[in-house]
């Protein structure tokens, strides 16, 4: 379970994915977004928003309640992507939210660990474009876990039943092997 924390920084950056001046207090450019995501999903740059929302809404019909923000400007480091991520996430409680900037990524989710997050947000920032970011992270939250459970029962299974049988054969050749020698007589 993810545990809300105040933002630490939201970078003006954020002002520029929802068409606000950079100069306009972080407070309202996070208002807007947070309007904008409210109403659709998706707060991006007009020419993505459209395919976004077509994304964010088959999401919905996999039971993923996603949230997109697109950020044209990068901050000088990742980690208030995260921050928005959790503000958003905050504003829309059960929603997974994705925050993607040129070459950077964060997320926030309450229904997925913060690994699959992490793998999803690693495909996303990578992507040539937010659009084609978001889809591979939308298809990275659906991709099944590895059964690790079930490996490792079965590997302990077969390692303790290889011992048993290891311990038998040598016990069984010991036998063999003392019938075989012929008992020292008494002259």
């Amino acid at each position: 379970m993810t545990i809300l924390h105040a933002p630490t920084f939201i970078p003006v950056e954020v002002c520029s994915s929802v068409g606000l001046d950079p100069t306009t207090p972080v407070e309202q450019c996070l208002a807007k977004v947070k309007a904008d995501v409210a109403s659709d999903g998706v707060a991006a740059p007009a020419a993505d928003a459209a395919a976004l929302q077509k994304i964010v809404t088959a999401a919905q019909e996999h039971g993923i309640d996603l949230k997109v923000v697109v950020m044209e400007k990068s901050p000088a480091i990742d980690t208030p992507l995260r921050d928005i991520a959790t503000e958003i996430g905050a504003a829309n409680p059960g929603s997974t939210v994705l925050v993607l900037s040129p070459g950077w990524a964060g997320t926030y989710s309450t229904t997925y660990d913060r690994v699959i997050l992490e793998a999803g947000q690693d495909v996303a920032k990578t992507a040539p474009n937010p659009v084609v970011g978001t889809q591979a992270f939308v298809d990275q939250l659906q991709t099944p876990d590895f059964p690790w459970m079930g490996l490792t029962i079965t590997l302990v299974i077969g390692v303790a039943v290889g011992a048993v049988l290891t311990r038998v054969l040598q016990l069984r050749g010991r036998r063999s092997q003392n019938a075989a020698t012929p008992v020292d007589q008494v002259k």
